[in-house]
Order: C-alpha cells, then structure tokens, then sequence
C-alpha cells in the first residue's frame, strides 16, 4: 500500500481534496505519496498530514457545507466541533508514539524538578 492510500484510508476515503493537494501535504511532512507505506517509519508524519488536512477542512466554511451534504443533518458548527474533537485525538496518539530521535525516556524528562 501507497503512503497517498494509507493517507486516502485514513480519512474514511473522503475526497475533500485532490491526490495533488494529498501529494502536498505528504511531502510537507516528509513523506513520498508513491512510498510503500511503513507504519513504524511513517506513522507519526501520516498523522500530522492528516491534522494538516483537517485543519484546512475546519478553516472552509464552503468545503465543511459540501462535506456535510444534507445527510447528516449537523450545522456548520457542529461540523468544525468535531472535527475539533477528531485533531485533538489525533494529536493525543501522535503524543504516545515514541519518537526515535529522542532518549528512550524522554517522557519523563521533567518529572522532577526543585520549586523554590
């Protein structure tokens, strides 16, 4: 599987975008749409693409009310609230991958410190 496909499966297969504009946003976060993806390597840059992304969504009024369609009967603001809720879950798993450029416990970096 493609990165640009790992990225399309991500996002429900949702065209909000075209492949381009997806091709962009993968190498804005250092990522070759035509890569065969590799979860342990690409992980944490696929999901920044994809907080990437849902930020765009939130900040098109036009696009959300294209997205949502009539279909599921949700206002615009109910829309950006969950697309809210969907980055802050997103940045909450990009937080428990560990980051191979940092110390094996890099966590607890700051766990004490001396309050005078």
């Amino acid at each position: 599987m493609t990165v640009l496909e790992r990225l399309k499966v991500e996002l429900n297969n949702k065209d909000y975008f075209t492949d381009d504009v997806y091709t962009m946003y993968l190498e804005e976060n250092n990522l070759t749409s035509t890569d065969t993806y590799n979860k342990e390597a690409m992980q944490r840059d696929l999901l920044l693409t994809i907080i990437d992304i849902l930020e765009a969504l939130s900040n098109d009024v036009d696009l959300m009310r294209k997205i949502e369609d009539g279909t599921t009967n949700l206002s615009v603001a109910e829309c950006y609230k969950l697309l809210e809720v969907r980055i802050q879950k997103i940045k909450d798993r990009i937080a428990s991958i560990p980051d191979s450029d940092t110390e094996e416990y890099s966590n607890v970096f700051m766990l004490f410190t001396k309050n005078r």
